[in-house]
């Protein structure tokens, strides 16, 4: 019997339609003999639909169609495990509830990648694919990422952190600070938030403010990190768990900027390129796999990729953004890591040798891994402590326990 996994896909994020295209990706390049796909869409209000629609990306063009011709679902708890239960069927179709084996989250951005979801299958008791909810959570704020990297003596930028409403209230304060705490040039930038939203380098206190002004229409929690004047990005993938990881080559995105823009990884780069046809996602970012560096960097930099990956006990497959100082002897800082990096990375793995189709394979096995590993675990513990316990009408003052 085949293996049922729900792939859960677009979301409440400004990653929506990015996370469509790595769905779709991944749902054409899984191994269908082995596994049933059931596309699970969410749409921009949190509402879930399945349906054999959802397997074109060329449907996502027009969503209200799209919505119309699919079937609204919810995920419900049964003795026999975790069942997709159709609504609104009528009774003379009503669709039957699906056992679903596994769950697939292909998402990203805040509301979903930072263990939203995660914590939505742990709560199910349904077994998933990627990061727990602590390593997802502290993967999608920078700032927690980068204290966490720190104190396990990894290489990052240090950074200033701070609220919306602080920077609100007291704009001329909290710019001194970022002056005089970073200097210029430097970055502003989210810490929720992936695929380069709301990121703009600063030369100038005059450009500071608007940098900032973006940063906050994007996100609550703002981070200020010096800028690396002779900058190359360097990126690495990880697969594996915190028992065992491994890690691909290297590749080095081109920058069309002096960062690497939203436009440049989704877009087609360039503000002249004219793409054709609908976009490919991260594999559609010009980049150079293996990256033109030293064997020694390389290896430096996939040695540092699965410390980073354990320290966080991630799980399932993340790729690691650096950046490399030209003008300081190519010293390298991680910059963050995507826990479920669009596309799923599967580029940097085909260059490794491993095909996209295997790949998935293996994501599949660690996923049960982890499940066969916490369904040994002790999560209640027999007591009698509600034994003769009672409260009187003055309610828990009377009681005595």
């Amino acid at each position: 019997m085949k293996t049922k996994i729900a792939v859960f896909f677009g979301c409440r994020s400004v990653e929506h339609e990015v996370s469509i295209i790595s769905a779709v990706q991944a749902m054409k390049s899984i191994n269908r003999n082995k596994y049933d796909i059931i596309p699970v869409y969410v749409d921009k209000n949190g509402t879930m639909f399945t349906g054999d629609n959802l397997f074109e990306i060329e449907n996502f063009q027009k969503t209200d169609k799209l919505i119309s011709d699919a079937n609204e679902v919810t995920f419900l708890k049964s003795k026999d495990g975790v069942l997709m239960h159709y609504l609104n069927s009528s009774l003379f179709s009503k669709k039957k509830d699906v056992l679903i084996d596994l769950a697939f989250p292909i998402v990203h951005g805040t509301n979903c990648e930072d263990g939203t979801m995660a914590g939505y299958f742990e709560f199910l008791g349904l077994p998933y694919i990627s990061c727990d909810i602590v390593s997802a959570a502290v993967g999608m704020d920078k700032s927690v990422f980068k204290d966490v990297l720190l104190n396990a003596g990894l290489p990052t930028l240090p950074c200033f952190t701070f609220r919306a409403r602080e920077y609100l209230l007291e704009k001329e304060k909290i710019v001194d600070k970022i002056a005089d705490k970073i200097g210029f040039p430097l970055i502003i930038k989210p810490v929720n938030l992936g695929s380069s939203v709301g990121i703009t380098k600063v030369k100038s206190r005059e450009e500071l403010i608007d940098a900032v002004d973006l940063a906050v229409s994007f996100g609550d929690k703002i981070l200020a990190e010096k800028a690396i004047t002779g900058l190359r990005e360097i990126n690495c993938s990880v697969l594996g768990d915190a028992d065992d990881c491994k890690a691909s080559v290297c590749e080095e995105p081109f920058m069309h900027d002096e960062i690497l823009s939203y436009k440049d990884k989704y877009l087609g780069g360039s503000k002249g390129s004219k793409q054709e046809g609908p976009s490919k996602g991260m594999a559609s970012l010009g980049r150079k796999i293996p990256a033109d560096i030293s064997e020694e960097k390389s290896e430096e930099i996939r040695d540092i990729s699965c410390k980073i990956f354990k320290t966080m006990g991630c799980s399932g497959v993340v790729r690691i953004d650096y950046l490399m100082d030209t003008e300081d002897n190519n010293k390298v800082y991680a910059n963050e890591i995507n826990t479920i990096p669009g596309s799923l990375a599967f580029y940097l793995w085909e260059a490794t040798g491993l095909k996209y189709t295997d790949m998935l394979d293996e994501l599949v096995e660690i996923a049960f891994k982890r499940q066969r590993t916490r369904d040994n675990l002790t999560f209640t513990i027999d007591t009698n402590i509600l034994s003769g316990v009672s409260f009187g009408s003055k309610g828990a003052k009377g009681s005595k326990i």
